[in-house]
């Protein structure tokens, strides 16, 4: 009889047991049932908060490594890391242009849709070897003008005659020239003569080379007002042939251009094309650039220096306002009524690079008594609200934009971005309203 009631007693206890597991087991899923009700509620808004930190943290990423890859620097330390990582960050950012093209269609299909791409517009050389072609000007000092041509007789002269008068050339000047190697490509040679000093607001007649065509230029003003055309991402397309035309019809004293000149990308006789497609007007007036993204044209792997092409063709006045680089400089213009500053977005600017020691001496230099206007270009903005290109100036923005504010800078001009935007920052509001 002991033997029974004590097995009774087990399977009592058991059941007991298994009830209560069973209950507790009820319980707690109510309270995960309603814990979950509560969270859905509360945090659905944040998971959308949690997903674009998530985004911007990845996107950041990919962004570093391809603007340390247009640096020409290492992300990894390593060839074969950096070529993985740059595959990744390039598919990274051909699929987020994507998306983002993908949603602006599907959400303003009605608005707005983009034409087809414009062919390109190549233009070719037809005239003999010593004659000059993609003549461009840009200013140097207060009244002299650096012409700029090529010509495929790499033994023709380096010379400029100019004068009032068409025909009637008295003054001759000589300058230097040079070649350059990309891959199995060779320049012309790339002639530089700088030609003055030139009267202010006048016309003069000039020949390049002692062969081939007369051109004319003119000077910009010794003071206000002074007409500036500024362009971005010019390219050589039927697009670009629209806007050449548009600015041929005004009548304006210099251009000033923010970056990405050619779009030739590595491909070198483009750079070619683009010159002679730009020099009926930038052998006319004065052309003040600055790089781009697409003039960098590294390639680190075999040892390619950046920005060959750029700097051999495009000389600009660097040496002349104080700089060592010819992606970074400024220069004065209405007999110093405004003063111009150009940026270089793809070489080093952090606080103790070159850049920014210079660009704290510049601006250290302007008297804002004798040069009410203070401009500023660089090509790739600090603030934006294209997606496919959101952050890129982040890095600069974050070096430089104080010395800026400190300079009272008048206006920034920015490229990159192909769209027309203009703003004030959150920071220029708040020292309004101080």
């Amino acid at each position: 009889t002991s033997s029974w009631h004590r097995g009774d007693t087990r399977k009592k206890r058991r059941t007991a047991f298994l009830l209560r597991t069973l209950l507790f087991m009820c319980a707690a899923f109510r309270v995960a049932v309603a814990l979950t009700r509560v969270l859905y509620h509360a945090a659905a808004g944040s998971v959308l908060g949690v997903a674009r930190v998530l985004f911007a943290a990845a996107n950041e990423r990919c962004l570093r490594c391809v603007n340390q890859a247009a640096l020409g620097r290492s992300v990894t330390g390593t060839f074969c890391g950096d070529l993985l990582v740059g595959a990744m960050a390039h598919s990274w950012r051909v699929l987020m242009q994507g998306l983002t093209s993908l949603m602006f269609l599907c959400a303003r299909a009605d608005e707005y849709v983009r034409p087809p791409p414009s062919p390109l517009v190549l233009t070719a050389h037809d005239k003999p070897a010593a004659h000059p072609q993609q003549v461009h000007i840009s200013t140097v000092g207060s009244n002299n003008m650096r012409i700029s041509w090529v010509t495929d007789d790499r033994k023709a002269p380096s010379v400029v005659e100019y004068g009032k008068s068409r025909g009637n050339y008295t003054v001759s000047t000589t300058g230097d020239h040079a070649t350059y190697r990309y891959f199995f490509y060779k320049s012309g040679a790339i002639h530089h003569v700088t030609i003055g000093p030139l009267a202010p607001s006048t016309t003069y007649h000039y020949r390049c080379g002692k062969a081939g065509d007369e051109f004319t230029l003119k000077t910009p003003p010794a003071s206000l007002p002074i007409e500036l055309v500024v362009i971005g991402d010019l390219g050589q397309t039927g697009w670009t042939a629209s806007t050449l035309s548009h600015i041929g019809g005004a009548d304006y004293d210099m251009l000033l251009l923010p970056g990405d000149l050619s779009y030739a990308d590595t491909q070198q006789p483009l750079w070619d094309s683009f010159g002679r497609l730009v020099q009926p007007l930038a052998s006319a007036r004065p052309w003040m650039v600055t790089e781009g993204n697409h003039e960098v044209e590294a390639l680190p792997v075999v040892g390619f220096a950046p920005f060959v092409a750029y700097n051999a063709r495009w000389r600009m006045p660097h040496e002349e306002s104080g700089s060592a680089s010819n992606l970074y400089y400024s220069f004065d213009m209405a007999g110093g009524a405004a003063h111009v500053v150009m940026l270089g977005s793809y070489t080093e600017f952090e606080q103790g690079s070159e850049q920014y020691a210079w660009l704290e001496r510049d601006l250290a230099g302007v008297d804002r008594r004798k040069t009410p206007w203070l401009l500023v270009l660089l090509h790739a903005p600090w603030y934006n609200t294209n997606q496919a290109h959101q952050g890129e100036g982040e890095a600069m923005r974050a070096a430089m934009e104080t010395l800026l504010y400190e300079a009272r800078v008048d206006v920034v001009f920015s490229g990159h971005v192909h769209a027309y935007e203009r703003f004030v920052s959150p920071t220029t509001i708040s020292l309004l309203h101080r």
